[in-house]
């Protein structure tokens, strides 16, 4: 049994999570659902609520939806909790179902963004959502945070209303809006909220509920960690310093070479990896280039802990690109809870203020979080008449994670498309390994309909668990925005062996045939051990494992922080040896993404032709999709590199060239999907005006073919010369005896599987 891993440093500062006195009603007891209806409350003697939860996805009481978790971490505290799950946002009605609460609402839009649940990277309406009974779309209301906070005021105006989730977590400033293609106010001033939590909020969730129990005025709460909130004067005591003073980093380093041993990688970035004898301190020359860093002004020396940064106001990033860059910049490198300060962002005559981030759970705060009660399935309200969930009262995303686990929370990988270091940070929180055994157990001899298999074990990545930082006071004073990028910090423990160990045991467990890997593998962490590999292939891949290396080329790759293609050749030996030693035929699934800002169109074609090398051809084209906040939406609104220093004239890599407008937007996943006849005419007019005719022919070192199919499924010619007499096209033969090319497939070498489910982020 392994010691459970603490962020120590982090814990001095926070108030333990049990350590709170808990509030009259625990008398009440536990709830085997948070009720839905006035029938539940009066069936669990409860005449009123204290908090009532309003929230975008159907209620399902497991750990991996926001809602239960925040609604079990309340109900442990001693409140009486209700939720208000997809309520009809057309009237206030609705929001009257459980009475008024006690204390506060507590409003999220569910576990995605509204926006990007309801919409397509095209713009285009989706017509399912997986956290819908029955898959059915429009349940909930564009930007529901917003509307739900607005129906609740009109509901009961005097209530405090706290809004949190991802929604408003990667809406806490002003911000650039995809769909509206204009930058939007912070979702405070919107949705008239009197307090937003950021982030996992348990921590701040708790402290503030205490606090408004305790008769606390919720606009006098205005010192806890993770929560923005709005202000119209300045607080006394409080040195500002604004932003455009402190934004003074170097460029972020080229990329290693993913073959270069690390003390040859240290070489070449003028360092050394040498430890002086006895000093037990990494020792290195000056560097290449300026490490990541905030410097004030010298003369003056500052408080950090009283110290707030004054972002360009919302006015200001409204009409200037170029500030709103910079303030995202400044924005994603205050977001270490061991040195982060305090932002500041005028709306008009009014101040966002936004607290450092939360500090992370202890991994005992971690057990009590996930150890909480849970039904572990959707709420009978759901089910038919027989009880079961299923054809129009199926939940899809509860059916995906149903037999899942998650053992960790956070992501060092930093990838400026992704949002989960906005929300969850970059430091990483596990669960011990007793914790994570016993709800396996539970799901073996509890959850209906359990054959033996667990679909994951895992959370926002699948090989993260319990690696961190080789010291905490270095990981508290750290400003890289990645850990693993442009290659694997030196301070970084890749030490695998805790999760070796967990795996083991789990499928050790008596009642559990399998136990597979779903969440997203960090392919370039994982060569580091080639022992967590080996175990990973061998016992836990079932037929495919999809990996993301997003790219082949290395503009787009910079753009994203993702390793050098030559990483995932790598992997992908180890991948193929450890399998043929066990005897078993797998297949790696990779995933790419399309018009990622940064992308040329040089760089979609380079790809295409990795793709059809490898024999891959994509069943589904993964297109960038701008999420607010994100470093990646940043330079797809300013044109900027973020990643540097922003400067108001761009040239060289300071430009990112910005994928717009639906046509470029198509050819780069034409481009992806090759192979389809669809894409040819796009393709061939595209190669063309590249300069790459060469790549138009029916060899099998040509991309597309000059022939296209025609309404019977054979193939006609292009060009004119290889028409009949009569003017009609030459029939052709099929496009595989043209080209050469292997049947469908999505890895190499194999038939597809069929449709894969959408990839989360």
């Amino acid at each position: 049994m392994n010691a459970p891993l603490d962020v120590s440093l982090f814990a001095r500062a926070a108030k333990p999570l049990t350590s709170y006195r808990p509030y009259w009603a625990k008398r009440f007891g536990t709830a085997p659902f948070l009720p839905m209806s006035r029938a539940e409350m009066d069936k669990l003697g409860w005449d009123s609520c204290d908090i009532i939860l309003v929230t975008g996805d159907a209620y399902v009481d497991h750990p991996s939806f926001g809602m239960a978790v925040i609604g079990r971490v309340l109900e442990a505290q001693g409140f009486r909790v209700g939720i208000i799950a997809q309520p009809d946002w057309q009237s206030a009605q609705p929001f009257q179902a459980l009475g008024q609460p006690n204390l506060f609402w507590g409003v999220t839009a569910g576990n995605m963004d509204s926006m990007i649940n309801r919409y397509t990277a095209d713009r285009k309406i989706r017509s399912d959502d997986a956290y819908t009974p029955g898959d059915v779309g429009g349940k909930r209301p564009d930007r529901a945070c917003i509307v739900y906070a607005q129906r609740c005021r009109e509901a009961y105006p005097e209530v405090p209303i706290v809004i949190g989730g991802i929604e408003a977590s990667l809406r806490r400033i002003a911000h650039y809006d995809y769909w509206s293609d204009k930058v939007r106010r912070s979702i405070l001033v919107d949705s008239k909220a009197d307090i937003l939590l950021y982030g996992n909020a348990e921590r701040a969730l708790v402290e503030v509920a205490h606090r408004i129990a305790a008769r606390q005025p919720v606009e006098s709460i205005t010192d806890v960690r993770g929560t923005a909130f709005i202000r119209r004067d300045s607080p006394d005591g409080w040195m500002q310093v604004d932003s455009t003073e402190v934004d003074q980093p170097g460029r972020v380093e080229e990329h290693v070479n993913p073959y270069l041993t690390t003390s040859e990688q240290a070489k070449s970035q003028g360092e050394t990896c040498a430890k002086e004898e006895g000093s037990g301190e990494v020792q290195a020359a000056a560097p290449a280039v300026q490490p990541l860093a905030f410097v004030p002004n010298p003369r003056i020396r500052l408080n950090r802990d009283r110290t707030v940064i004054r972002l360009p106001s919302y006015e200001q990033v409204k009409s200037d690109p170029v500030l709103y860059a910079h303030a995202n910049r400044v924005l994603h490198l205050e977001t270490n809870p061991g040195n982060a300060r305090a932002l500041v962002q005028a709306h008009g005559d009014r101040d966002v203020w936004i607290n450092p981030p939360p500090i992370p759970l202890t991994t005992a705060e971690m057990d009590h979080v996930f150890d909480l009660p849970y039904a572990r399935s959707p709420h009978p309200a759901y089910a038919d008449a027989h009880g079961r969930h299923d054809g129009a009262t199926k939940i899809p995303a509860w059916e995906m994670i149903r037999f899942s686990v998650n053992i960790m929370r956070g992501c060092f990988g930093g990838c400026t498309f992704c949002s989960i270091t906005e929300h969850e940070g970059r430091i990483i929180q596990s669960r011990s390994e007793d914790s994570v055994i016993r709800e396996i157990e539970e799901i073996r001899d509890k959850v209906e309909g359990f054959t033996g298999v667990v679909s994951d074990l895992g959370g926002p990545t699948a090989n993260m668990y319990r690696i961190g930082c080789r010291t905490p006071e270095i990981e508290a004073a750290c400003r890289k925005p990645s850990c693993v990028y442009p290659g694997i910090c030196q301070n970084l423990n890749t030490d695998h062996r805790h999760l070796i160990n967990m795996y083991r045991r789990a499928r050790a467990l008596p009642g559990v045939k399998k136990i597979l890997i779903g969440s997203g593998l960090r392919y370039d962490l994982a060569v580091q051990s080639p022992e967590y590999v080996k175990e990973l292939v061998q016992h836990h891949v079932g037929g495919y494992l999809k990996i993301a290396p997003e790219h082949t080329e290395g503009g787009p790759l910079s753009k994203m922080m993702k390793p050098g293609i030559g990483t995932y050749d790598r992997f992908k030996a180890m991948f193929e040896k450890y399998s043929a030693e066990a005897g078993k035929k797998q297949y790696l699934i990779p995933y790419f993404i399309a018009a990622h800002p940064g992308t040329s169109d040089e760089d979609m074609m380079n790809l295409a032709l990795w793709l059809k090398r490898n024999g891959f051809r994509a069943d589904q084209v993964q297109t960038f999709y701008p999420s607010p906040m994100a470093t990646a939406t940043a330079m797809y609104h300013s044109g900027r590199n973020t990643l540097r220093k922003v400067r108001r004239e761009a040239a060289g890599e300071d430009a990112v060239d910005v994928v717009r407008g639906e046509r470029r937007r198509r050819l780069h996943k034409a481009f992806l999907r090759y192979h389809d006849p669809n894409n040819w005419p796009l393709l061939r007019d595209a190669l063309k005006a590249m300069g790459r005719a060469d790549l138009i022919g029916n060899g099998k070192h040509h991309l597309i073919p000059t022939f296209q199919p025609v309404t019977d499924g054979s193939y006609v010619t292009a060009r004119r010369k290889n028409s009949t007499p009569n003017g009609q096209p030459q029939r052709g033969k099929l496009l595989t005896q043209h080209t050469g090319l292997p049947p469908r497939v999505t890895g190499a070498g194999k038939p597809a599987p069929g449709k894969p489910a959408r990839k989360a982020r």
